[in-house]
């Protein structure tokens, strides 16, 4: 027997008997699947001797290697799958009467692989059929155990808690719960993905999984469930969260992946298949498809902030997921994940895990502080991921790798009467951790206990029969993956040109835009300046929506009463869903983007700032538009968007459009009937017997009816700016509500009137009523007057009276978190909120406005448009953010102050700035425009620095040098970062380490000051690094370094400045923060004398027999 077979189970002996009985039934083409009448040139070569006798020995061949695979598949899958649920065990040794999703998904993939393979056989004895049944049977079991749970589901796509998440596990014989919230980490998005991942495989290769209705609402509300996972923390693939184990869940690439995949797999779906009907068809919010990808993409090469790397990313970027299509991407986090985690007995899961390990404790759910530094270089090697790695050679057809990867996993597995067994993973002996540790990789590792007990680990055993299906060639790699994720997106082939299809971006990519105006008095106007638009009127019967009655038409999709399912959540659509025209019975419909909606953040009443999301916009669209069609950009155009002094940047902008050119964007500028044909439509079937119910109507844009038309801007009123008026609040405050409504009655200034109504408001509430109207309506009035006035001042202060909140405030500050940063919200000088994980709008708001209104009430509106600026900013422009981990947003604020200080001659407030020149003076700051501004004292690049938070590039390593020779830890503003469990919890290299530093920084008060602070850890580093032999026997005390520098400074000024000893002795460190660090007796030469002086007077100690030089 062969080597390939002795790697086999054994056959049984009723397949044997059966096989020679069946053979002698089948005739040669039947057995080759070929018609020799209809093509009589392969009769022809059939008829040669030899070959003939070739064909029937491998035909034969085949059928004998199914036959044993479907013993083994019987032997070790199929007996354990419960007859009533259709579900398989999860640990049968501990465990037998409990399922887990994932491991009984990977089970139904094998059979069905098996049941693939069978396919091709003329004669199959009927298994195609039981091994597909089997398939549905435990798919629908899991169905069938979620459905259960449908209120959870409910609850989940609205606030993303881990307290209403799905449950991964269930009663193997009734599916019933098995284990609590508070017992287990249900929250596995990728669990859920991977689910609906093989459901549409296995309903693309033909089996009927879904039966009704109802279950297709499930499985719609299945994807609203999904598409939040780039802002949801989850337990990812090991249920664990964080590598600490401490019960704190995290975002994981791996889980935001697989949500990614199945995402782009389900998009236009029918989940019955090719007899199913358009209400059977699944939809995928675009939008919240490309936040998934662009944060996986940006979190790449890395798993979570507590992972470096993590094998789970595997089968994310491999099979079955193939969730990305950068080659060079993929490569880089598979070798990553090799280069650290693979052993000679398999995979280490991640650095420092301790399941499965002899030291871990198995009776406590949780690890204790730094004791995972009891695994480091002992963790356990999985089998499993060389079998990932074999599946993923034989897809991209590698043979080099797959024959390394098979040569590497051979001895690794168990030949048992039963057949193959994988062993779940191989672990260290207690005997040997010592030896192990004190050089890796020394030590023979032995198998958990599968082959002894016979308890099989079905998820490995699972994976190992689909990677030697694929490796024997039974199944074809085209087969087990039929909607052809392994294949680029453009490749892959369209379900139905009805529905939307992610088909990549193409090189030459045109955006077309149609442009609406509102009247027929705006659009003559145009005219005069060569500007072609379209009136509502005109492109009837098309109908232009606004992006909320969009919201509200996706809103009934899914709605199941029976389930209490309501539809999709009410959530803003994007700009790619607002790019796509959509068939609404009968009526196209177009929609414009949300910046053109008149109940917007006020963002949308500074022109300027419009232009620049106009253009960024565009070139969102060019970059991540993924869709079969062009994307068709609706501007909608009011009389109020050419007031004002950026008509002259607006009229530029739609030259531009004309031009066929924005920047480095192609556009193409039409009347919309004649876009039609190369856009990208979507069919909402869904609606159709709603709107023939009267269950739901739509507003669309009506064309306004104004009077004479103007032929120029200058006929157009212009907005008259007025002076800010002084009101003090203190005596506003003695007055009673009464005298209050009359002094509100006798100021027509907008900036009094807002002050007042914020004093009533504050008092009496938003329902207090001033004649006629509510303040509420009041100071909304005044939000929209001030903002036609540009009056940014007032504008944002009734912001903040009237609580707004942003549009896509939560994926900016998910995409700042996903790039390894924190986010902190407060005012400059007061108490703090650190978001370190991604959060739903609402409770951003609540962090803001009770952190910001009690000290500066604007602010609680422009730390929203700050926080906004830099969402963009980091996608676009990276490396303005380098050297900065944590981003403090009343930091920034101060530091935007502190640059428009700086500026001769200007007395402008920061309120009173516009958003377009909010955002300049930020990218100013953030450094975008150095080589235009003047070099910048020390004093105020110090403060810059410090208030941006930005730090050296090997800085926290240098910090963790420095801890390694501090037992005493660092201390700094009366904070103290502990060598111990620090060392032990953490790695030089990982993220939450940096973060550690940074919650030690954030103590400091002063900008310049924690600058300087920076500066002292860099120099006793260096110092560190030359003079290896020195320790700390103590703290390092920061505060006590640079105060004897600075006194060291103070008399050194005297002497060779002959300053007056008075002026150089007070308290304030301006004149020492304003030297420059480098230059002669600048700053970091008092420093080192500090240190060194520390140093003599014995602080620091040195080793026996060992000198200490500083140089």
């Amino acid at each position: 027997m062969s080597t390939r077979e002795n790697s086999l189970a054994s056959v049984t002996s009723d397949t044997l008997s059966s096989f020679s009985m069946r053979l002698r039934k089948m005739s040669t083409a039947s057995a080759l699947n070929i018609n020799p009448i209809s093509d009589s040139r392969v009769s022809r070569k059939f008829l040669q001797p030899n070959m003939a006798s070739d064909w029937v020995e491998r035909a034969a061949e085949r059928v004998r290697r199914l036959d044993d695979w479907y013993g083994v598949v019987k032997r070790q899958l199929m007996i354990h799958q419960n007859a009533a649920t259709g579900l398989f065990p999860c640990n049968l040794a501990k465990a037998p009467n409990e399922a887990h999703v994932r491991d009984s998904v990977y089970c139904a993939a094998a059979i069905w692989a098996l049941s693939l393979a069978y396919r091709k056989q003329d004669d199959d004895q009927g298994r195609t059929y039981e091994l597909g049944q089997s398939t549905v049977k435990c798919m629908r079991g899991i169905l069938a155990c979620w459905m259960q749970q449908a209120d959870r589901v409910e609850q989940f796509k609205h606030s993303q808690s881990a307290k209403t998440a799905l449950h991964s596990k269930f009663n193997i014989k009734t599916g019933a719960i098995v284990v609590g919230d508070g017992e287990y980490q249900h929250l596995q998005i990728d669990c859920v993905a991977q689910y609906v991942l093989f459901l549409v495989q296995m309903i693309s290769s033909g089996l009927q999984i879904i039966y009704t209705t109802d279950e297709v609402n499930f499985v719609q509300n299945l994807v609203y469930y999904l598409e939040r996972a780039y802002r949801t923390p989850d337990y990812g693939m090991w249920e664990r969260g964080t590598k600490y184990n401490n019960g704190n869940s995290e975002l994981h690439a791996s889980s935001i992946g697989m949500a990614k995949a199945a995402l782009e797999a389900i998009n236009g779906f029918n989940v019955f298949g090719d007899s199913g009907a358009s209400w059977s068809v699944i939809y995928v919010d675009v939008d919240a498809h490309n936040r998934n990808r662009t944060i996986f993409d940006s979190m790449l090469p890395r798993e979570s902030n507590s992972k470096n790397t993590d094998c789970s990313l595997i089968p994310v970027v491999s099979w079955p997921a193939f969730a990305l299509h950068d080659e060079n991407l993929r490569q880089r986090t598979i070798d990553k994940a090799v280069r650290k985690l693979k052993g000679t007995s398999g995979m280490k899961r991640f650095l420092r895990d301790g399941y499965g390990t002899v030291v871990e404790d198995k009776s406590r759910k949780y690890y204790r502080p730094a004791e995972i530094k009891n695994f480091d270089g002992i963790e356990c090697e999985w089998p499993l991921f060389f079998l990932y790695m074999i599946i993923d050679g034989i897809f991209k057809n590698d043979q080099e790798k797959v024959k390394q990867y098979m040569e590497l996993v051979k001895p690794l597995l168990a030949f048992t009467p039963d057949g193959v067994i994988v062993p779940k993973y191989f672990y260290v002996p207690l005997d040997l951790v010592d030896a192990e540790k004190e050089k890796p990789g020394s030590q023979m590792r032995e198998p958990s206990a599968e082959e002894d007990t016979g308890h099989l680990f079905l998820w490995g055993q699972a994976v190992y029969i689909i990677s030697q299906l694929l490796f024997e060639n039974l199944v074809h790699p085209a087969e087990l993956d039929p909607i052809k994720r392994h294949l680029p997106a453009a490749a892959r082939p369209r379900q139905s040109t009805r529905y939307s299809f992610f088909q990549g971006t193409a090189n030459d990519l045109i955006v077309q835009i149609v442009l609406i105006a509102e009247s027929v008095r705006l659009q003559q106007m145009l005219a005069n300046y060569g500007i072609l638009t379209q009136t509502p009127h005109e492109i009837e019967p098309i109908q232009v929506w606004s992006p909320n009655e969009l919201t509200k038409a996706f809103s009934y999709l899914g709605i199941n009463n029976k389930l209490g399912l309501t539809g999709r959540p009410l959530r803003p659509v994007g700009g790619l869903g607002t790019s796509k025209l959509y068939q609404v019975c009968g009526h196209i419909v177009v929609c414009f983007p949300l910046l053109f909606e008149l109940s917007d953040f006020y963002l949308s009443q500074d022109m300027t700032y419009v232009i620049d999301d106009v253009k960024s916009d565009l070139a969102f669209l060019a970059k991540c538009w993924k869709l079969s069609g062009r994307p068709t950009f609706c501007m909608l155009i009011r009389e109020e968007n050419i007031r004002g002094p950026s008509t002259k940047e607006f009229l530029d902008l739609l030259a531009e459009f004309k031009g066929g050119q924005v920047g480095d964007i192609r556009v193409r500028l039409g009347r919309l009937q004649s876009l039609i044909p190369a856009a990208c439509i979507e069919n909402l079937d869904f609606l159709q017997s709603l709107i023939e119910d009267s269950e739901c109507t739509f507003r669309h844009v009506e064309e306004l009816k104004l009077g004479s038309s103007f032929k120029s801007l200058t006929e157009i009123p212009k907005v008259v700016p007025e002076e800010d008026i002084a009101i003090n609040i203190e005596e506003l405050k003695q007055l009673s509500s009464r005298d209050i409504v009359q002094k509100l009655h006798g100021f027509d200034n907008m900036h009094a009137q807002s002050q007042i109504l914020g004093v009533l408001l504050e008092r009496e509430g938003m329902e207090y009523r001033i004649d006629d109207s509510t303040i509420e309506q009041r100071l909304e009035r005044l939000l929209r007057n001030s903002g036609r006035k540009k009056n940014w001042a007032v504008v944002r202060y009734c912001a903040a009276l009237l609580g707004k909140l942003v549009d896509s405030l939560a994926p900016s500050i998910t995409a700042i978190l996903v790039r390894g940063k924190q986010v902190t919200i407060g005012v400059f000088g007061h108490e703090e909120d650190v978001i370190g994980k991604p959060m739903a709008p609402n409770q951003i708001k609540d962090i803001i406005y009770s952190k910001c209104m009690p000290y500066s009430i604007s602010q609680a509106v422009l730390q929203q448009e700050i926080i906004l600026c830099i969402g963009k900013f980091i996608s676009t422009f990276p490396e303005l953010f380098s050297g900065i981990l944590k981003i403090r947003i009343g930091w920034m604020i101060e530091a935007m102050r502190l640059e428009i200080a700086n500026l001769e001659g200007t007395e402008l407030s920061l309120m009173a700035l516009s958003p377009s020149e909010i955002k300049e003076v930020l990218l100013t700051v953030l450094g975008k425009y150095d080589r235009s501004i003047p070099k910048r004292a020390p004093l105020h690049k110090r403060q810059l620095d410090g208030a941006l938070g930005r730090v050296p590039i090997d800085f926290y390593d240098r910090v963790w040098e420095i801890l390694e020779k501090t037992p005493g830890g660092i201390k700094v503003a009366g904070y103290l970062l502990p060598q111990q469990p620090t060392l032990s919890d953490m790695t030089m290299y990982e993220m939450n380490f940096s973060l550690l530093v940074e919650q030690m920084l954030s103590k400091i008060l002063d900008p310049a000051y924690r600058s300087v602070i920076v500066e002292t850890l860099t120099v006793v580093s260096t110092i560190l690094r030359r003079n290896p032999e020195i320790e700390f026997p103590a703290a390092v005390e920061l505060d006590r370094i640079v105060h004897e520098a600075f006194e060291m400074f103070k008399r050194e000024l005297v002497v060779h400045e002959s300053k007056e000893k008075e002026d150089t002795t007070k308290d304030n460190m301006f004149v020492f923060y304003n030297t420059p660090p480098n230059a002669r007796r600048g700053t970091m030469c008092y420093i080192v004398k500090a240190v060194l002086n520390t140093l003599l007077q014995g602080a620091i100690h040195t080793k026996e027999d060992d000198n200490c030089c500083v140089s």
